[in-house]
């Protein structure tokens, strides 16, 4: 049983950006779709798409290169099971100087910290990409 499906997506992500790998499956969910769906129209990743297999599906991201170089360079978890990291959103973090993005999760579903900002609400900052 895995206890943080989040962080483990995010590390498969980083292990194939590593190894610059051209695709990453993830095991699909509806948060996870949701914050892969935020990447992409970020720009972060360049495709994704939903495969289904006989349980609950796989998340088949396609990741992002210019010139050879990868368009993410970090992803960090925040909010953890064990350590919930909620804010408004005056104090909504800029992450590397505005050159990254933060992706929260709201009462009104998954949002990116920009759109958070501007329609003023807060949320759960589930993690960090750059």
């Amino acid at each position: 049983m895995m206890t943080d499906p989040i962080a483990d997506m995010l590390t498969r992500v980083r292990n194939a950006i590593t190894i610059r790998a051209e695709k990453v499956d993830i095991p699909a969910s509806k948060l996870k779709l949701e914050i892969v769906k935020i990447l992409k129209e970020e720009g972060f990743i360049k495709a994704y798409k939903i495969l289904k297999d006989d349980k609950q599906g796989v998340l088949r991201i396609t990741l992002k290169y210019v010139d050879g170089n990868n368009v993410v360079s970090g992803l960090k978890r925040i909010s953890k099971p064990g350590r919930r990291v909620y804010v408004n959103s005056k104090k909504i973090p800029r992450v590397m100087g505005g050159v990254g993005m933060a992706v929260l999760t709201t009462h009104k579903g998954v949002a990116s910290d920009s759109t958070c900002r501007s329609e003023g609400i807060g949320g759960e900052i589930l993690c960090y990409v750059w």
